[in-house]
């Protein structure tokens, strides 16, 4: 499947094609199941890793403990949250990618290889992308030798329209303790760039 050609589809096509996407077919133990939300009038972007067990299971981005905390942490209800003219939802793989020695195993590269940029090119409406998790952030920033931490504790030096963000899985949830600066300093700037990014 490619998507290399003169003439850019649009949206619609794009998402068509990636719903059909089979690329990694053999290599999913639990089957192509691809899960985004996009909208060309999308306002706020969320740049994430890949969808979890039980995402997969239902179909809904963020359908789980993660998408709760990422709701609070964004300052919006779950009606915000889903509506595709308000919110995109794009992660770095689009499949489930089955589980690791500790945690999901990494999303697949072919994913953001095949797909990212020209989805990204047919929403020119984005005013904020939240950059969340070291793979995200790997893909938006790689000429950046910053471990996620550090990119998180620099937030403010980033530009406006881009924050990185932790990954808001329970088990990040030793982190969100070691680390109470997000809290006090990152979560007020978040909430006030989504509600300046949906005005």
């Amino acid at each position: 499947m490619s998507i290399s050609n003169t003439k850019k589809p649009d949206l619609e096509t794009l998402v068509n094609d990636v719903r059909q996407c089979t690329l990694c077919s053999d290599k999913l133990e639990y089957g192509v199941r691809p899960i985004i939300q996009l909208s060309r009038s999308s306002k706020i972007l969320i740049a994430g890793q890949a969808p979890g067990s039980k995402v997969h299971a239902s179909g809904i981005p963020f359908d789980d403990a993660s998408g709760d905390r990422l709701r609070e942490w964004m300052g919006i209800d779950e009606n915000t949250f889903y509506d595709s003219e308000k919110v995109a939802i794009l992660p770095m793989g689009f499949c489930y990618p089955g589980k690791g020695k500790s945690g999901d195993l990494p999303p697949r590269e072919i994913c953001a290889e095949t797909w990212r940029a020209s989805l990204l090119d047919a929403m020119p409406q984005i005013k904020l992308t939240l950059v969340i998790g070291q793979y995200a952030l790997a893909w938006h920033f790689p000429e950046s030798k910053q471990a996620l931490t550090q990119a998180v504790k620099t937030w403010a030096e980033y530009p406006k329209n881009i924050l990185p963000l932790p990954h808001p899985s329970p088990r990040n949830n030793i982190w969100l303790k070691r680390n109470n600066w997000f809290e006090t300093s990152v979560l007020p700037a978040l909430k006030q760039r989504v509600a300046s990014g949906l005005s």
